[in-house]
């Protein structure tokens, strides 16, 4: 019960996943929330790759590979869709391990209609990637808050983007992105700040960061096999960004971080804090 507990959304794939698995090998009991259960489950607003095929990755799959790494897991279906599920699986999560250390908000509303050009864009497709993107991670970071307040200690992560603090370099049928995502992102983005402010006292911290260009399904999927955004600015693997995640949520070294004003770009940091870190060792 002395281990720290981490609670991560959108960990059936791509980052969250990576990020689950490295928790669970440097010790951490881990939480982990989507909507897709098992392989190949049929879901609504699900994206897909260009050839219509569905993205890979489950819970059951990310379960497995924390099993094999030797981790304690607990899953939880969660749809950023449907507030209520929000609830259900922070209540799951909190009565099985009694406490949440950390939690990364790193689930993201996925559906190609988030990058639409602003000709096609109607009003309820941007109220789903505002609910998506902006309400649910904001009311599962409120109801998480009282809990850590009440611990004396937490951090908490939300997963951002570029697209919420720069223009796109080309439109988003080229490879950029549309203004659904951008404006999504750049919304979520101010809510750390918010709570570093609020919460100072009780100890809790939280981080807006950005993690680039990474070589996931769901990338690929929404830009294209390198897009872009990858060949102009690099791109880095799940792994490295999760091993950044892991620094920001757990060293003390990181907390300064806290008073940035912008977003905290995951790549350089990795780089700088992280792969240097190791090599040095």
């Amino acid at each position: 019960m002395t281990q720290p507990v981490v609670l991560i959304t959108g960990a059936s794939r791509g980052i969250g996943a990576a990020t689950a698995v490295f928790f669970a090998s440097k010790g951490w009991r881990v939480a982990i929330t989507a909507r897709t259960l098992t392989e190949g489950a049929q879901l609504e607003n699900q994206l897909r790759l260009p050839n219509g095929q569905l993205l890979s990755g489950s819970l059951q799959s990310t379960a497995d590979a924390i099993e094999a790494a030797g981790g304690e897991v607990f899953s939880h279906v969660m749809d950023l869709m449907d507030l209520s599920s929000l609830d259900r699986a922070a209540d799951a999560v909190l009565q099985r391990f009694g406490r949440v250390d950390l939690l990364i908000n790193n689930a993201v509303y996925q559906n190609r209609e988030i990058n639409d050009l602003i000709p096609a864009i109607s009003t309820e497709s941007l109220q789903r990637s505002m609910l998506g993107n902006v309400i649910a991670p904001f009311h599962l970071a409120q109801r998480l808050l009282p809990t850590m307040a009440a611990q004396g200690s937490g951090r908490i992560i939300n997963v951002c983007s570029a697209a919420g603090q720069y223009n796109p370099p080309v439109p988003a049928d080229k490879g950029g992105w549309g203004f659904a995502y951008g404006a999504s992102k750049a919304a979520i983005a101010r809510l750390a700040g918010c709570i570093n402010t609020e919460y100072k006292q009780q100890n809790v911290r939280s981080f807006s960061v950005n993690p680039g260009v990474v070589t996931t399904e769901a990338v690929k999927a929404t830009l294209g096999d390198d897009g872009v955004l990858a060949q102009r600015y690099g791109a880095s693997t799940p792994e490295e960004i999760a091993a950044a995640l892991f620094w920001l949520g757990t060293e003390e070294d990181a907390l300064p971080l806290a008073k940035a004003y912008t977003m905290i770009d995951l790549q350089p940091l990795y780089k700088e804090r992280v792969a240097a870190a190791a090599t040095a060792a």
